[in-house]
């Protein structure tokens, strides 16, 4: 049986909000765990929960030991904003000359150039490169498509509108030209006479 997609929003029922709460915090605890098993690595989690009950886990030490060590590696790479925004801008510059680069590599081994320097690692990372940039580009294409056809959607609502009340205006004026019909038809005749000879009207 295929799970449901679990929409991330606050569950209403305490009743299913608790059981959801322990369920998760032994899968995270767990994870953490095996992640400091497996990789030889500190960790430690700290979880309150809605009634304000504590629950923590060290997996070496104690919590007071690996928060003492967190606050002495914060205090000791505290930076200025700005020398961390211009630290953030070189990295994302030379991410950005590597892609430049893998692109440029790739282009010449696709048009025939450069193909024996591309290792088998940069022809994988030039094709995760190009998988991301078609689904960018099909997602970037459905969103136009999505807004084109609400907008026809939209044009074809006004256009139904506008027809609905042409068709009102032409009863009307029908209504109105029958009115006139049967006004006239209602009234007598009038005779006239003309010399010694008579007519109606």
């Amino acid at each position: 049986m295929v799970r449901g997609k679990v929409q991330m929003r606050r569950i209403e029922n305490p009743v299913h909000r608790q059981v959801t709460f322990c369920k998760r915090r032994g899968g995270l605890l767990k994870k953490a765990r095996e992640l400091s098993v497996l990789c030889d690595a500190d960790v430690g989690v700290i979880i309150f929960s809605s009634q304000g009950k504590l629950h923590e886990l060290a997996t070496n030490g104690n919590m007071h030991n690996l928060v003492e060590r967190y606050q002495s590696n914060v205090a000791g790479g505290q930076m200025e904003p700005g020398a961390l925004q211009r630290q953030v801008a070189e990295q994302g510059i030379f991410l950005l000359r590597e892609e430049i680069d893998l692109l440029q590599r790739g282009l010449r081994s696709t048009y025939g150039g450069g193909a024996g320097e591309m290792t088998l690692d940069k022809l994988h990372a030039l094709e995760k490169g190009l998988e991301l940039w078609i689904y960018q580009i099909r997602t970037t294409k459905m969103q136009m498509m999505q807004q084109e056809i609400q907008f026809l959607r939209n044009k074809e609502g006004i256009l139904k509108e506008a027809n609905e009340m042409l068709q009102e205006k032409v009863k009307e004026q029908q209504k109105l030209c029958m009115s006139l019909l049967d006004l006239h038809s209602q009234q007598p005749t009038q005779p006239m006479t003309y010399g010694n000879r008579f007519f109606s009207i």
